[in-house]
C-alpha cells in the first residue's frame, strides 16, 4: 500500500539532503501516517483508515463524517 493518506491526499515528497559542503543528495520526506480506526455512529460499524496524524487531528475537530464527506468532494478519498 502507498504511502498516501486517505483522507488529505498527502504523499511523500522528494527534496535533497545538503551537506556543509553544500553537496546535495536525494532524500524522501514521509507523512506522519497511522493506521488507525474509526467508529461511524450512522452505520454502526468500525472502518480502518491509513490518514495522517494532521487529518487525525481534523477529524476530531469537525467529525468523522463532515470530513470524509469533504474528502471524497475534493477527490482524496481512496476506498
Amino acid at each position: 500500500m502507498a504511502r498516501v493518506c486517505q483522507i488529505t491526499g498527502k504523499r511523500t515528497r522528494v527534496g535533497n539532503n545538503v551537506s556543509h559542503a553544500n553537496n546535495k543528495t536525494k532524500r524522501k520526506f514521509y507523512p506522519n501516517l497511522q493506521k488507525k480506526r474509526f467508529f461511524v455512529e450512522s452505520t454502526g460499524e468500525w472502518i480502518t483508515l491509513k490518514v495522517a496524524t494532521s487529518a487525525i487531528k481534523t477529524i476530531n475537530k469537525n467529525g468523522l463524517e463532515a470530513t470524509i464527506r469533504k474528502a471524497a468532494q475534493r477527490g482524496t478519498l481512496t476506498a
